[in-house]
């Protein structure tokens, strides 16, 4: 239940706890009617509180809430705020909320017209706009990244399928000699060319999940998820990479004369 009119009013040491504090520290039992010491304060559990998971890296189910008279003589031993969260009725009404809130606690600060404010409002909304701002900008550097890892990447796997066709040069002309066509010898090193970004997707996304389990064991704050279509994206990519940057040292070993590819060692 909700703190009563007469607990807020009197400062009566009555709790509502957050549900990572119930799990903590009453370990799976019912923590209702229980007295929970706060410091030097024994506070009566009358409530949980709905579980709301993480926001801005913060856990906002660990957290205990005691009527504000309560915490002021028996806690804080002051009367002074530091903060005050306010909830509009509607997500359309928070511009209007802060504009009012703004101009009730310049009213009550005895604030001059024309002096700056002694105290800052923070709209959720806009930090959340500011937030999806900087988030799109990190996301934008990071794919610039990642193109060019995967331009170099093509780079590298096309350099290294050229050299194998210089060196194999002579292996291409026997098997044109006894019958291989131009589209076996370009399926041929079109699909090593594949094999080999494979495997590099392979070994790519192995590092990224040991990289996530070793960062989630020594920051337990750091909480790493994986998704299946991630994993069949980069591996869809791998392959995209090997058949485009495999495609032009393929199509030299299969345009090679069999006659030339023979005489040379």
């Amino acid at each position: 239940r909700e703190f009563s009119d007469a607990e807020a009013g009197s400062g009566t040491p009555v709790c509502v706890l957050g549900p990572t504090v119930v799990r903590e520290v009453y370990a799976g039992t019912d923590p209702l009617g229980t007295n929970l010491r706060l410091d030097r304060v024994s506070c009566l559990v009358v409530g949980v509180l709905d579980e709301k998971g993480e926001a801005m890296g913060q856990d906002q189910d660990d957290v205990i809430l005691m009527p504000l008279a309560a915490v002021q003589r028996r806690l804080a031993g002051t009367r002074d705020l530091t903060d005050i969260f306010v909830s509009a009725a509607t997500a359309d009404g928070t511009a209007k909320a802060k504009a009012e809130i703004e101009r009730l606690l310049r009213q009550r600060r005895a604030i001059r017209p024309g002096s700056d404010d002694d105290f800052y409002v923070r709209d959720m909304q806009e930090l959340a706009a500011t937030l999806q701002g900087t988030t799109s900008t990190l996301t934008s550097l990071l794919a610039a990244i990642a193109g060019v890892s995967l331009l170099v990447g093509g780079i590298g796997i096309m350099n290294i399928m050229l050299v194998s066709v210089t060196e194999r040069t002579r292996e291409i002309g026997v098997r044109m000699a006894v019958g291989a066509r131009q589209g076996d010898i370009l399926r041929q090193f079109l699909i090593e060319a594949v094999l080999v970004c494979l495997i590099g997707g392979l070994l790519g996304v192995l590092l990224a999940l040991g990289l996530g389990l070793a960062l989630a064991e020594f920051a337990p704050v750091v909480r790493m998820s994986y998704s299946g279509a991630s994993i069949v994206a980069a591996f869809l990519c791998s392959s995209v990479i090997g058949v485009v940057f495999g495609f032009l040292p393929a199509r030299n070993a299969a345009r090679l004369d069999p006659v030339v590819a023979l005489a040379r060692e």
